[in-house]
């Protein structure tokens, strides 16, 4: 088997984290960056395919991972006694599905496609122990992470990166 086809089973907080980093690199504030990498868990669990996820990556700084945050946040803003109700559209509706799914509040999208927020209720979704993700994935992932890294240079360490020029532990 090639090996950008292997596929590596990694816990579900390495591949949250890692899908972070990567919309970090890919130019997501951290606020949202943190929420797709949630909703990436709750995505791969379903077995969704890997090129939603790819694409919305590809599509930052704008697209989903910047707007379907803003969307729930919108609807939630709404709440009254806690509760709302709205048509989100325009979203991948499995990418759509996977954010509500990782909400930390009750939350579904019913048949009619409308979203149910409850922020009165925790939400009871099940937590993925392991993650099954190709090998490519991992790599374009960490690549895309990489750019959040700064070059190891006496310039860089000048700039107040690492530990600086002098050692005085």
């Amino acid at each position: 088997m090639a090996a950008g086809f292997c596929r590596m089973t990694r816990s579900a907080n390495e591949v949250m984290g890692l899908a972070a980093k990567a919309a970090r690199g890919a130019g997501a504030p951290p606020a949202q960056a943190a929420q797709f990498g949630a909703a990436v868990v709750v995505y791969l669990n379903a077995a969704h395919p890997l090129d939603v996820l790819n694409s919305a990556l590809a599509a930052l700084p704008a697209g989903p991972i910047m707007d379907i945050p803003l969307a729930l946040a919108r609807l939630a803003e709404q709440a009254d006694d806690g509760r709302a109700s709205g048509m989100i559209t325009g979203f991948d509706a499995s990418l759509l599905q996977s954010y509500v799914g990782a909400l930390p509040f009750a939350a579904e999208i019913d048949a009619a496609g409308v979203t149910r927020i409850d922020l009165n209720q925790p939400s009871a979704r099940a937590h993925p122990h392991r993650i099954d993700l190709p090998g490519g994935c991992y790599t374009h992932w960490s690549d895309l992470g990489a750019r959040l890294l700064v070059p190891e240079s006496d310039a860089s360490r000048l700039a107040g990166a690492g530990a600086g020029l002098s050692d005085n532990d």
